[in-house]
């Protein structure tokens, strides 16, 4: 059935929220009773700075009694901020010492000490909040997404795009048909991560401590990282993501906010193959220009769907030839693009546009369904506090996290993964399998 879009064109404007559409589990009874919404968490922070500085500063009206960070300089700044905190340097530490004293952790460091970091936490029983993605490796998300469901907990995945009414519009006009069945997704990012290497040679400096940088990864002298121009960039606390060791470049860090969408809306949970192409893989450093393909079979009266990611500036070659209100081609950077029986839907954070323009002119956009939301962060908190769902627990996020990182392993083993969701094997390729984990290094555990 064809509808047409009233003034050619939405652009939705982002509006952040969290929302209240459930897609997952609550806590317990018991911890419901003991923990009224007027009662304040007592939460501990694992990161402080940065991105996880941002995480600690939206959910503050809770008690902060606990931060912790390898980086002295930036403990120092968090615990003047937060003066009644607890500070630490190892998070170990901190979570045996404060475990009788916490109700909830956030996790914001790089990349490869999500996984050990939250399991311990989540242990202990602890709800939990994780920056994206949520592990360095399939297997480790896994291992999240079961303990979450193991001990019943609060989580959500620090993916805060997702809390924007323009995804929940979207989500509602590709599940409402307004552009017929689905078989066919996009999603493309302008970032670039490459041109970077490891050198060693100098000291670490005194304010970091470079062992408990190091976590779980391989055992190495003070790294810093050297650009094609020869500038020498420290790999703390911002380049970290160009190493595999401990970030998984543009896919790693983008592909959670842009596949979301997709994800969400085609009600997406694990593929089947992933194929991926690009420059040739480097042992140690991330790249650009990786092409993933996502074959992901039917799920119940939903037909089965391809999902490809292009980074590096690369585009679907279908972009070109599609043409806004003004009939010139589109100025879209970055974004979705859904392609459907009736129609197609262009999307990126903020905005969305149903193609082709005149199909839908005199479109009738149905009313909202999918709640606003409160916020991302207090989703979380509201959750704990009256066992409510969140709408990126683990549940969700751990199965759109291990299909980002499947699209790394396929591009770093040169090969196309037959996927086995169920057992984590890789079929087809033993060579493949070894990116699904790594060892950790002596004293570290998952």
């Amino acid at each position: 059935m064809n509808k047409r879009l009233n003034r050619r064109m939405f652009l939705a404007e982002s509006a952040l929220a969290g929302g209240s559409l459930a897609i997952g589990f609550h806590t317990s009874a018991a911890a419901a009773e003991s923990t009224s919404t007027l009662q304040k968490l007592n939460l501990a922070a694992i990161g402080t700075a940065n991105q996880a500085g941002g995480n600690i500063r939206r959910v503050a009206t809770e008690n902060i009694v606990a931060l912790a960070d390898v980086d002295q300089n930036f403990l120092d700044q968090a615990g003047a901020t937060y003066p009644g905190s607890r500070t630490y340097r190892d998070w170990r530490v901190m979570l045996e010492q404060e475990e009788d004293h916490i109700d909830a952790v956030l996790v914001g460091t790089p990349d490869h000490t999500h996984a050990p970091a939250s399991a311990m936490a989540m242990r202990m029983k602890k709800h939990l909040f994780c920056e994206k993605p949520l592990t360095n490796t399939v297997y480790e998300s896994r291992v999240l997404t079961d303990l979450a469901r193991e001990h019943n907990l609060v989580t959500q995945l620090g993916t805060n795009i997702h809390a924007r009414d323009n995804y929940r519009r979207v989500v509602e006009l590709v599940q409402g048909g307004a552009i017929g069945e689905v078989r066919e997704a996009h999603v493309w990012v302008d970032v670039q991560y490459t041109g970077r290497h490891l050198i060693t040679g100098n000291a670490a400096p005194r304010h970091l401590d470079w062992d408990l940088w190091l976590g779980p990864t391989v055992d190495r002298p003070y790294c810093e990282s050297i650009a094609d121009d020869g500038q020498v960039i420290p790999i703390h606390p911002k380049n970290w993501r160009y190493f595999w060791d401990y970030g998984t470049g543009g896919l790693g860090d983008f592909g959670c906010h842009y596949v979301d969408l997709v994800f969400w809306a085609l009600q997406l949970s694990h593929s089947t193959r992933i194929s991926a192409t690009g420059p040739t893989p480097h042992v140690s450093s991330t790249t650009c220009d990786l092409v993933v393909n996502y074959e992901f079979p039917a799920r119940d009266d939903l037909p089965p769907v391809n999902v490809t990611w292009y980074d590096g500036g690369q585009q679907p070659e279908i972009l070109a030839s599609l043409r806004g209100q003004d009939g010139r081609p589109l100025e879209w950077r970055s974004g979705q693009l859904f392609v459907g029986s009736a129609g197609m839907l262009i999307a990126d954070y903020s905005r969305h546009m149903l193609l082709p323009v005149d199909q839908f002119e005199d479109f009738q956009r149905p009313e909202p369904s999918i709640a606003t939301s409160i916020g991302h962060h207090q989703e979380w908190v509201h959750a704990i506090k009256t066992s409510g769902p969140t709408t990126c627990n683990f549940d969700y996020s751990g199965p759109l996290t291990e299909a980002v990182l499947l699209g790394v392993a396929s591009y770093r083993s040169g090969e196309s993964i037959e996927w086995d969701a169920e057992n984590l094997q890789v079929t087809n390729s033993p060579h493949a399998q070894q990116f699904i984990h790594r060892e950790y290094r002596k004293g570290w555990t998952l």
